[in-house]
């Protein structure tokens, strides 16, 4: 069984405090007439142009503009960004950042990590789209300041929060589709000089595809089971959160998130065929400044990830009535101090500790199941004329791997009125899971590897850009090493493969001219296995070579028309590259019209021409779909 994973919520402590949730929004207002703040590239706000970072944003004005079902609609086809999905909606999926493994990407939400802490992997699609306010995605290695995982890049999520000064702002919204999709969300949010809260209620659900196509039993591969019947998916979900703002700028906030889904997928009565899914994460952050020149922020929390299988149906003539077949609970304690502290005019110094203990609770009998972090960073930003330099270096101790020591070092200049060129070199690790290391053995076949080495890598990048008043553009070209890449053998065994080399450049376009507006996306990219033995110049499974997007959308007052186009070239499903998954493109087409004030009605045909076309071997995905959508809120004009 391919083990459904879940998000596991927990507050890794990044120094962002209620700063990073005015930053989101200043940004959002700035639009394309003022440098966008990011947060995820130096654990501070800094504008786009000084991040020194390969980086892409999305606002929540493209999430309404772009109309997605999910999280991964709207990361599709983003530079050096490669999904799979094992199924329609609400399925397994993966995203690869720049070529490098799924379990390389470090996902963040308003600053909590997420990802199973048995499989290590972020459950992207079980995260509500209505609760965004704004996305942040940054490539390169920034293991230097978040510690594991961070080999192909950081995303983080932010929720939406009530505004300073905001008022009272109720928002609903209802949505109807193919395959019986029906969702539906309401919420609130508001605030005055000092105070801002949000509270959001949410759920969807559709009778589903089935997940895999007809013969995958006899194959052998993909699922391993012939299962013809549709997966349905529901979720139900839940957000809260407040604020306190004090007139010396000491701020004080609270987080609250609960996410349960209900995922029926293709499997057996060993390992199921419905997971009952449930997140729960709650933290708190307190900033304050001692000194004018020094500012520090606090953070502490606990999140929890509940994942329990079912197996209800017919297998080799045999009717299993429902019954529970396994559980997966984790659980996650976190803490960190993050200082800030300004050393000159443009000289900032940011340094901290980060703890996180998880643990792992299941009826599968682990050989261990908790292990703890501890690492303290150090990070200098400083500017001197049209150049500017960055500079951070990590120690980490793992409990299970002992020492690992990562850095980090940028430089970039800025011209006249021009483009920012910038220069990195970044080293990173990865910890095996406990799934590699102690999933015990299913029928006396080993399915981990108890031998496993954690994952280093070595990153070097350029790249030229520029953040123009409705224009924006940039390319950048890298090259990744990665030292024991953890992958499966034949036998479905991980294993570390002695170096992989990944080889890219990405360029990404944009401009607004009157009612029109256009985003396009280019990735061209060699994920090779460069190791000693059986693969070696092998692509790396699952990771597209080649993929492409553009975004057109034009505006004639209150109604709105846009289109998605996304290519994705070929891509292999197994080391060994033999089971081929061909190229293929997409249409998205939309509109919405604004029939009232604060009221708008929303369509979308998503793969317009109904391609068929897969992502993971022998899986299905959706073919012609529609959707339509009412929807309030204020913000609409």
């Amino acid at each position: 069984m391919l083990k459904k994973t879940s998000l596991t919520v927990a507050l890794i402590g990044l120094g962002l405090t209620a700063q990073a949730s005015y930053a989101q929004t200043a940004a959002s207002d700035q639009g394309n007439t003022l440098e966008t703040v990011v947060v995820t590239a130096t654990r501070t706000a800094v504008s786009e142009n000084n991040a020194l970072s390969s980086v892409t944003v999305i606002t929540r004005d493209d999430i309404d503009r772009l109309q997605p079902t999910s999280v991964l609609d709207l990361l599709t086809g983003l530079p050096g960004v490669s999904i799979t999905q094992t199924g329609g909606i609400g399925q397994q999926s993966s995203l690869y950042l720049r070529g490098t493994n799924a379990t390389h990407v470090l996902v963040l939400i308003d600053g909590v990590r997420i990802g199973s802490v048995s499989a290590g992997l972020p459950a992207l699609e079980q995260i509500p789209v209505g609760a965004i306010e704004r996305i942040e995605l940054v490539r390169g290695p920034r293991a230097s300041l978040y510690g594991s995982d961070a080999i192909g890049g950081v995303i983080q999520i932010f929720t939406r929060h009530g505004q300073p000064n905001g008022g009272i702002a109720p928002s609903v919204s209802v949505t109807g589709g193919s395959h019986n999709f029906v969702s539906g969300e309401a919420g609130v949010s508001g605030g005055d000089s000092h105070l801002w809260y949000n509270a959001n209620l949410g759920g969807e659900y559709t009778a589903g595809i089935p997940a895999c196509r007809n013969g995958a039993a006899e194959l052998g591969v993909a699922c391993f089971v012939d299962d013809p019947r549709n997966d349905a998916y529901r979720n139900w979900n839940g957000l809260a959160n407040v604020g306190y703002r004090w007139d010396n700028g000491t701020e004080l906030a609270f987080d609250w998130l609960r996410s349960k889904s209900d995922v029926e997928f293709a499997g057996t009565p060993y390992g199921g065929n419905d997971a009952i899914e449930e997140q729960h994460v709650a933290g708190a952050r307190l900033s304050f400044s001692p000194l004018a020149i020094w500012k520090v922020t606090l953070n502490a929390g606990q999140s929890r990830d509940d994942d329990s299988t079912f197996y209800q149906g017919s297998y080799f003539g045999a009717y299993y009535p429902r019954m529970a077949t396994g559980y997966f609970d984790s659980r996650r304690n976190q803490a960190s101090w993050q200082n800030d502290i300004t050393l000159a005019t443009n000289q900032l110094l940011t340094v901290g500790v980060d703890y996180q203990q998880e643990h792992i609770y299941s009826d599968t009998d682990f050989q261990q199941t908790t292990r703890g972090d501890t690492g303290t960073f150090a990070l200098y930003q400083g500017t001197f004329g049209q150049n500017e330099v960055q500079l951070s270096a990590r120690h980490d101790h793992n409990d299970q791997f002992g020492n690992h020591n990562t850095g980090s070092a940028a430089w970039g200049y800025h011209f006249d009125q021009g483009p920012v060129l910038s220069v990195s070199y970044g080293t990173a690790f990865h910890a095996p899971t406990f799934d590699d290391l102690y999933f015990p053995a299913f029928g006396g076949v080993p399915t981990a590897n108890p031998n496993l080495q954690p994952e280093t890598s070595r990153s070097a990048e350029i790249g030229l850009s520029q953040q123009l008043n409705g224009w924006n553009w940039g390319v950048n070209a890298y090259q990744t090493r990665i030292d024991d890449l953890i992958a499966f053998n034949e036998a479905f065994v991980p294993v570390n493969i002695s170096r992989a080399v990944i080889r890219g450049i990405e360029s990404q376009l944009g401009f607004k001219v009157a009612d029109w507006r256009v985003q396009s996306y280019l990735t061209l990219m060699q994920p090779k296995n460069d190791g000693i033995g059986p693969g070696d110049g092998n692509l790396l499974p699952r990771r597209a070579r080649d993929t492409a997007r553009v975004d057109v959308d034009r505006s004639f007052g209150k109604f709105a028309v846009g289109a998605t186009f996304f290519a994705s070239g070929k891509r292999y499903d197994d080391t060994a590259n033999v089971y081929r998954m061909g190229g293929y493109a997409t249409t998205d087409l939309r509109a919405s019209y604004t029939f009232a004030p604060g009221w708008q009605v929303e369509g979308k045909l998503a793969n317009a021409f109904d391609h068929n076309y897969e992502t993971a071997y022998y899986y299905n995905q959706l073919g012609r779909t529609w959707y339509l959508t009412f929807r309030y809120s204020p913000s609409i004009h």
